[in-house]
């Protein structure tokens, strides 16, 4: 049985993470958010981590508004870099392990073939450069550790582009959306159990993996399936480009990921989008 602190419980991932965790008899579970562990506060952490016997951290916590990020660098800063080291700290005093949720936006995006782990980074936004950052300070401070990067995350909990694009299609006769920024959308329960099959597997192989569902897609692709899976028909979806829609923040133009790495090293078994967009969609509609 394995003691797993997850961060950012609240989030779409930890959600994921808790309801993997009520069927699951092996491990152990502490769930927490901000009111529960402030994971700015060192002091706190290494308390938090030391009194429970924590084995594993699985943070799921950042600061995730990417356009808001551009004017809030500090907070931005603390949350997605020096709390990651804060928790590898606490990891690494305690002989424990840490598994850390990064992006897909600390690639440059103008590549045209899917990024391996070991292209080169070169993030073009406050949101990707502190990630990145959190990345490096996760290794400085803790030698087991695993970074996941993923890509355009959702899930039927919280905030995410698929809820606003089933309740903008409901409401709307018509909408623009990007066609020439090219990625993979990421079922939340498909990293977590990407997460729990790392943990459960016996190894630990630290390093740095990408994992997104299967497949490509644009933003105007994923808004136009999810209406269809969604059964809408009355708003009619236009393809505009990139520099159409105001955005503070520059996105990847392209950021799909190569996931041969942990699929080898972990087993890992990796859905196509589509077919977890139907899944989360179900849920949505019940």
């Amino acid at each position: 049985m394995a003691r797993i602190l997850v961060t950012g419980a609240n989030g779409q991932l930890g959600n994921e993470m808790r309801c993997l965790s009520e069927s699951d008899k092996r491990n152990l579970f502490f769930f927490t958010d901000v009111k529960e562990l402030d994971i700015t506060d060192l002091d706190s952490v290494l308390a938090y981590v030391g009194d429970n016997g924590i084995e594993f951290i699985v943070n799921c916590a950042a600061y995730t508004a990417v356009d808001k990020a551009e004017d809030d660098e500090i907070v931005c800063r603390k949350i997605n870099a020096l709390a990651v080291a804060n928790l590898a700290k606490a990891a690494s005093v305690n002989h424990g392990k840490v598994i850390h949720i990064s992006t897909d936006y600390v690639y440059s995006g103008v590549h045209y073939k899917p990024y391996t782990e070991d292209d080169e980074t070169s993030p073009c936004s406050v949101y990707g450069i502190t990630k990145l950052e959190g990345e490096h300070l996760l290794f400085d401070n803790c030698s087991d550790a695993v970074v996941l990067r993923t890509s355009w995350l959702y899930s039927a909990y919280g905030n995410n582009f698929v809820k606003t694009m089933i309740r903008l299609g409901r409401e709307k006769e018509k909408l623009s959306v990007v066609f020439d920024q090219i990625g993979t959308p990421t079922y939340a329960a498909d990293l977590a159990k990407a997460i729990m099959t790392i943990i459960d597997s016996g190894i630990f192989v630290p390093g740095v993996y990408n994992f997104s569902n299967e497949g490509v897609c644009s933003w105007y692709d994923f808004t136009k399936t999810i209406h269809r899976i969604a059964g809408i028909t009355t708003c009619k979806v236009y393809p505009i480009e990139g520099n159409e829609y105001p955005a503070r923040a520059t996105r990847p133009f392209y950021s799909v990921m190569n996931k041969k790495k942990i699929k080898e090293t972990y087993r890992v078994s990796v859905p196509y989008w589509e077919d977890s967009l139907v899944k989360c969609i179900d849920l949505l509609m019940k």
